[in-house]
């Protein structure tokens, strides 16, 4: 059974009325430390299809990885500051009004824009959250986010992503914690031997009614 840190209010699934016109967002993603995969830009045309515009930078200049382990010695190798700097001049020139994604590396800088470049919508994370206090200013009160993760995922729930992510959701005013059940890392990336369907649709679900729903 999946478990949401908030009481579901029912309104998952339902569809707004044909009557009222919709504003669509503007979503920037960030890749995880494989790289930007065919299962991103699976995710990425899945927001596309409902109408939203979405960016999705490659943060790795082409270099893709077969494991987290080579992913994040070519993060070591060209260093952090970099990464976070190469996702700063993908904002740069987009609106402040937008949403950030984040699936796990790719969290850090989605996390660090939302919170200290002024202006954002909304905040989706991934397999991952760190402590607020990370980037020197609390998580803004008002701005809405939703974490995903698996209840069993050895990085999530051991490397302190789960607790970081029980202290942002408890700082928000609107913020939702899903956990499902497993102990898949990218379970939401369809190129991958880790996803699972199920949950990564009951994920998508989720994702697309807090887009919907943005700025209401």
């Amino acid at each position: 059974m999946f478990f949401n840190l908030l009481v579901n209010d029912g309104t998952i699934g339902k569809t707004i009325d044909s009557g009222r016109k919709r504003e669509m967002a503007e979503v920037l993603i960030f890749h995880h430390a494989l790289g930007l995969t065919k299962g991103i830009h699976i995710f990425a045309d899945k927001l596309r299809e409902e109408g939203h515009t979405v960016h999705i930078p490659d943060l790795f200049d082409g270099y893709s990885f077969t494991s987290i382990e080579e992913g994040m010695a070519y993060v070591k190798e060209i260093g952090f500051e970099e990464i976070i700097k190469r996702s700063t001049c993908a904002a740069s020139g987009l609106p402040r009004s937008i949403v950030y994604m984040g699936f796990s590396l790719g969290v850090v800088p989605a996390q660090k824009l939302a919170q200290t470049r002024e202006g954002a919508r909304g905040a989706l994370f991934f397999y991952s959250c760190v402590p607020s206090s990370m980037f020197g200013t609390p998580w803004p009160a008002d701005l809405p986010v939703q974490i995903h993760g698996m209840d069993a995922d050895p990085y999530f729930v051991e490397e302190g992503d789960l607790e970081a992510a029980r202290e942002l959701v408890a700082s928000a005013n609107h913020a939702d914690l899903y956990l499902y059940p497993g102990d898949q890392h990218y379970f939401a990336d369809s190129s991958l031997s880790s996803y699972d369907a199920d949950a990564t649709a009951l994920l998508m679900q989720r994702v697309l009614e807090f887009l919907r729903h943005l700025d209401k």
